[in-house]
Order: C-alpha cells, then sequence, then structure tokens
C-alpha cells in the first residue's frame, strides 16, 4: 500500500468540484484538496501564457492513478491538464490507512454530500 498525492490544476471552481466529487465518489481517492489563488506562468504553443487557476491535491493510493488521471482526463477541460503524481515516503499511520480505506470498493459508504463544509475540530457554536 503506497500512499501518493496527484496534482492538477483547473481553470474554473466548478470544474474543481466536479474533478474532486467524482474522484472521491469513484472511490479513487480518500481526499481532494482544492487551493484557489494559483497564479501560473507557462509556455504553450510558442507562447509565454499567465492563468490563474486552482490546486487540486488529491490523496490516494499509487494502484489508483490510472483512475484518478482517467477521471481527470474525462472531465478537464484542458486540452492537455496536468497530472503529476508524487511518492508519499513517510506519512501518519492512520492517516495512510485511513486513505487506504477510503479507496477500498468493498467498504461500506454513503454519496450523500454534506450540507455546509465542515471543518475538523469546528463545530459552529460560540460557547
Amino acid at each position: 500500500m503506497r500512499a501518493i498525492a496527484v496534482i492538477t490544476t483547473v481553470g474554473t471552481e466548478e470544474q474543481a468540484y466536479l474533478i474532486a466529487r467524482e474522484i472521491v465518489a469513484r472511490r479513487q481517492a480518500a481526499c481532494v484538496n482544492i487551493l484557489p489563488g494559483v497564479r501560473s506562468i507557462y509556455r504553450w504553443k510558442g507562447k509565454i501564457c499567465k492563468d490563474g487557476e486552482l490546486l487540486l491535491v488529491i490523496k490516494t493510493l499509487e494502484k489508483e492513478f490510472d483512475a484518478v488521471a482517467a477521471t481527470i482526463r474525462e472531465l478537464h477541460s484542458y486540452e492537455l491538464p496536468e497530472i503529476l503524481s508524487f511518492n508519499v515516503s513517510h506519512g501518519e499511520r492512520g492517516f495512510l490507512d485511513w486513505i487506504a480505506g477510503s479507496v477500498d470498493k468493498e467498504a461500506e459508504f454513503t454519496d450523500e454530500d454534506e450540507e455546509e463544509l465542515a471543518f475538523a475540530g469546528v463545530d459552529g457554536d460560540d460557547d
């Protein structure tokens, strides 16, 4: 069980959410972080370009890379989406186990979204 982080960038929040939601719903990854405010400068078709983008950090297992990459290509609007994988050389054992359990296709799960975004350790009460 080797954990990896896969990254890709997208141009809109809607596309970021669509890709993230599908990857998690298909049990290809445990979690996708969406980081706004990325500024990209790159060469494309002979020109230097600059764009605002969102970065997706996808936490999964090495065995899921091909499926994750296929989902990104299926749903991405870019002609050539960035799809890069990085090995996780060290990690909290419980967190790595959670990743593995989250991509287990045989485990019970619900496909329902939470109504509101929840933040770990924050219950919304001011008391």
